[in-house]
């Protein structure tokens, strides 16, 4: 069993922990402390070791920061952490913030007249800190320091030690060599030397390895410098790597151990490219220490990484179809199942065993969600033994779940019914598929970035005065991380779509304490023909749905679909006939034949 129902924090454990961070702070000369979400790799993910804000603070998403100051300690969150904040710190001592919505250097000037606030420059990125001093104003000042809550946490883990192993190039589609000589070439376009990369997932696409050190996501810890010849210096913990690694990533990648990098870092001629927004302050302070010139740019691994190969997105095909297979063997277990007699973590423990079942499952792609009734309403619940809710029958049961296979990385949602509906959920699910329909018959011209799709999927429940609050979509990997930039379907997404990126479709609907609704499919931008009439000189796109698994037909009101609408479902409920049922069991093949009959 991948996931565990233990709790890994309670609020009770804040207030005596917040006050030992202050009596470092004081003893520094420090007005405040910033605690964030983060490590010296600036992944989106952290190790336990790592996991600083949750230590602290109690709080266990995947987003936010803790300001500590001697009076007040805000912790800022996003909407889809406004429930969960509250269930899991101690408000008393940690006041939850809205966040972007409040930013940091405001929130500071209102709660703190002077006064300087300390931070670890391996934690932040260079352009967060930028922002952050331009905004702080005349009386506020930042100052570097090593990290006040190792100083405190007697029990922190140790660092990862994950094995590395090979990504084979038949699933990556291009060498590890090919990819670096094709950066290479950007560097000396763009007059640099060299380039530092610190985002775990970029070092696995790079160098065809996969890793263990983060949990559900399988990358590893380490720093590399590309050079402008192609070759590559890892800066990475020996012991992870064994002699089949070492062959694999050869004579033009030189390995390291970690504590090598600050003087190879200042032994850099430069020009040397670093990304601001992803390298922590403390890789341009090396740089700056030895007047190294610096280009401030992208991290080049990003956006090739994000535009699949034609062989990952054949792998990722296939993990889908096993996936969706294995999804339906479990709605079918849960169709002669009494709702009554089963609680959230038994509906987790059999989804999991049925992707077990497909012999090929590597971890799960994240924790489940799994939410009955208010629970669904949760955005990113977890359950545990302490939340663990025994489904009601008329409850809504809203699972979020996906696996990590050698070949793709799946994610999937999908909302059922337990019995006759709640008040209102029928419409709020047919607006929620209405938005996940339009953005898969989305067409639309080269060059359109995520902002210019998200209110697609929200018109329909914008009618109805609804909402979500959260992104309708985000990029994903393949056996990488389930959630992958620079793509997303969000208002705040800038970044043209392109051929290759695969994106969660994923709009919901939530009703704080009575029920939670979300469909998702992942699908994948492609060339899209033009119509007949259609100006053949404007290069359009669109989307293919990768996920088959059939949608909840007893939620769904007929009467407020278009015929459009109606076709889409059908379509889709044929071919997810036609795409699973040789990899079912005879039970399961008979539960789709009924799950996808025509409305």
């Amino acid at each position: 069993m991948f996931q565990s129902f233990s709790a890994t924090t309670t609020p009770d454990q804040g207030p005596p922990r917040l006050a030992a961070l202050r009596a470092e702070m004081a003893a520094e000369e420090l007005a405040g402390f910033l605690v964030p979400r983060a490590d010296a790799h600036q992944g989106e993910y952290v190790a336990p070791r790592d996991d600083r804000l949750a230590w602290l603070t109690g709080f266990t998403g995947s987003a936010g920061f803790c300001i500590a100051l001697a009076g007040t300690a805000g912790i800022f969150i996003d909407g889809r952490y406004t429930l969960q904040v509250r269930a899991q710190v101690d408000n008393g001592a940690f006041t939850p913030v809205p966040w972007p919505k409040t930013q940091p250097g405001p929130w500071l000037r209102e709660a703190l007249p002077t006064g300087v606030i300390g931070f670890d420059p391996w934690l932040h990125t260079n352009a967060e800190i930028a922002r952050l001093e331009a905004s702080l104003g005349d009386a506020l000042s930042l100052r570097r320091t090593d990290n006040l809550i190792d100083r405190i946490w007697p029990d922190q883990p140790a660092p990862p030690q994950g094995a590395v192993i090979v990504h084979p190039d038949s699933l990556a589609g291009r060498s590890s060599a090919e990819k670096r000589r094709s950066l290479a070439q950007h560097l000396t376009e763009s007059g640099a030397k060299s380039v530092v990369l610190t985002l775990p997932d970029s070092l696995c696409w790079l160098l065809n390895i996969r890793g263990a050190d983060i949990p559900r996501n399988p990358v590893v810890h380490a720093f590399a410098v590309l050079h402008d010849d192609a070759s590559c210096d890892l800066f990475i913990d020996p012991a992870k790597l064994d002699d089949d690694l070492r062959a694999h990533l050869g004579p033009e990648i030189r390995c390291h151990p970690p504590h090598d990098l600050a003087a190879a870092l200042g032994a850099l001629a430069g020009p040397v490219q670093v990304d601001p927004n992803t390298a922590p302050v403390a890789i341009f302070d090396l740089m700056a220490a030895q007047d190294t010139p610096v280009i401030e740019a992208d991290d080049p691994c990003i956006l090739p990484k994000a535009c699949k190969t034609a062989a990952e997105i054949a792998g990722t095909t296939e993990a889908h179809l096993r996936d969706g297979a294995a999804v339906v063997e479990f709605l079918t277990w849960f169709s002669g199942q009494n709702p009554a007699e089963l609680t959230e973590i038994d509906v987790v423990m059999a989804l999991e065993a049925a992707r077990q079942a497909t012999g090929a499952l590597r971890d799960i792609s994240f924790e489940t969600i799994c939410g009955t009734g208010p629970n669904g309403a949760i955005v990113h619940y977890r359950v545990t033994e302490g939340t663990n809710r025994r489904i009601t029958p008329g409850d809504l049961l809203l699972i979020d779940s996906g696996g990590q296979y050698a070949d793709g990385t799946t994610d999937i949602t999908r909302t059922l019914a337990t019995g006759t509906p709640p008040e209102g959920a029928r419409a709020a699910f047919t607006r929620v598929l209405q938005g996940m329909i339009a953005i898969s018959r989305a067409r639309w011209p080269k060059g359109l970035a995520g902002r210019d799709l998200d209110a697609l999927a929200r018109a329909p429940l914008w009618m109805a005065g609804q909402d979500y609050d959260h992104g309708t979509g985000h990029g994903v990997g393949t056996y990488l991380c389930v959630h992958e930039g620079p793509q997303r379907l969000s208002r705040i997404s800038e970044v043209p779509l392109e051929s290759g990126m695969i994106l969660s479709n994923e709009p919901g609907y939530y009703r704080e304490g009575a029920f939670g609704i979300r469909l998702e499919n992942l699908v994948v931008v492609t060339q899209a023909d033009p119509p007949e009439g259609g100006d053949p000189q404007r290069e359009m796109l669109r989307f293919d749905t990768l996920t088959y698994v059939p949608l909840e037909t007893a939620l769904i009101d007929t009467a407020m679909l278009s015929q459009a609408e109606i076709d889409w479902i059908d379509t889709y409920h044929a071919e997810t006939r036609q795409r699973l049922r040789d990899r079912l069991t005879p039970e399961a093949r008979r539960w789709l034949d009924r799950a996808t009959r025509p409305l």
